[in-house]
């Protein structure tokens, strides 16, 4: 028999009573004391009057000698970019300030980005931007980080296509240098070769950001390179990505069933260990290899968390009434706002088949009581007193 994974912890609700027999009003309120970020907050002691200060750890990658723009992240209860708020840019470094509507010979700052046409090694670094007005200050940090260009394949984007099917891979990132414009055509190439997109093999179309390969063998497997050109005021720009295409066989159509988790959402209070095991049922004579991962943000665990504070457990097999299941477990060492606020999903796949579980890490309200019946406790407390 194998031992049963821990679950996660059942949901419970926070509720907030008002008193209307006396005459003073009593309620609890949980306080959050993180703000959001997209994948791994790290609080700082502020020295000029920032309420906030969020380190955004996992680092924007980028060839040199390209362009590339930093956005600065939206804010808790922000639906878009405030321009009541005074916002400006620094780098880590004795560059100084750049403030809204900066336009240097290769620096500039539009709205909530920063530009920087075109990259440089030393453009390496941390890149911090400040929203303040009267009331209000925020900071976001991330981190720039610029590779030579004969190190393409240490930036590269896994993709994933079947045996004998229609694969494609997608160019990634090319959403602020793209934006309405329909008209823009990459090149492909394949292990530093261009691809002939005259024979029947590869399809790109103008306009779209994608790779048709039809149909998929073992050989396409690999690293293809998607480039395009970029316009801005007269200069142009060379902008690549590199994306390594695993070529998964197809043996026969199989769909895996994941049984835990069983339920959408999660609820865990901030700072605590979570465990979320995704099973995979296999069945007794279905001897078909399965992939079980799972994804962060629609990207790899080891990817979005490098330091380890999210990660995936071993892979564990079990065996039940002669019916085989696999198990692979989510591990947080320690809950953050972020989790709140980051799409995770189990991915179980065979070949010909498979099924996406999403889980939603929500956050466990902790108030001054749990119980009404302690709130109607205190009420008769202080009638009689």
């Amino acid at each position: 028999m194998w031992k049963r994974s821990p679950y996660v912890i059942p949901d419970f609700s926070l509720s907030c009573f008002l008193w209307k027999v006396i005459p003073r009003l009593l309620c609890i309120f949980s306080v959050n004391m993180l703000n959001i970020s997209a994948f791994r907050i790290h609080r700082v002691e502020n020295t000029d009057n920032c309420q906030d200060h969020t380190i955004y750890s996992w680092p924007t990658f980028v060839l040199e000698g390209e362009p590339t723009v930093l956005k600065c992240l939206q804010f808790k209860n922000t639906n878009s970019f405030d321009l009541s708020l005074n916002l400006t840019w620094k780098k880590k470094d004795p560059s100084g300030i750049i403030p809204i509507g900066f336009k240097g010979p290769r620096i500039m700052s539009q709205g909530d980005a920063v530009w920087l046409l075109p990259t440089i090694l030393q453009d390496s670094g941390e890149y911090i931007c400040t929203q303040r007005n009267s009331s209000y200050c925020t900071k976001v940090s991330m981190h720039l980080k610029v590779v030579k260009r004969n190190e393409t394949n240490n930036i590269s984007y896994p993709q994933k296509a079947f045996l004998l099917s229609s694969g494609k891979i997608v160019c990634p990132n090319l959403e602020n240098f793209i934006q309405n414009n329909t008209n823009y055509e990459l090149k492909w190439y394949k292990d530093s070769t261009r691809l002939n997109m005259d024979n029947k093999k590869f399809t790109a179309l103008e306009g779209t950001n994608y790779l048709l390969i039809n149909p998929i063998s073992m050989n396409d497997s690999g690293y293809y390179t998607c480039e395009m050109t970029f316009a801005f005021e007269k200069e142009q720009y060379k902008i690549t990505r590199t994306v390594q295409l695993q070529i998964l066989e197809k043996k026969k159509k199989n769909i895996p069933v994941i049984v835990n988790p069983n339920e959408r959402i999660t609820s865990v209070a901030l700072g605590s260990h979570l465990t979320i095991p995704c099973r995979v049922f296999i069945g007794a004579n279905n001897h078909s290899d399965v992939d079980v991962w799972w994804l962060a943000n629609h990207s790899y665990i080891q990817t979005i968390y490098p330091d380890g504070r999210v990660k995936e457990g071993e892979i564990g097999q079990f065996v039940e009434n002669n019916n085989r299941s696999i198990e692979v477990q989510l591990i947080f060492d320690s809950i953050t706002e972020a989790d709140f606020h980051t799409d995770f999903r189990c991915v179980a796949q065979i070949v010909g088949g498979n099924h996406v579980q999403t889980v939603t890490v929500k956050e466990k309200k902790k108030g001054l009581y749990n119980k009404p019946i302690m709130l109607i406790t205190i009420f008769f407390s202080l009638l009689f007193f």
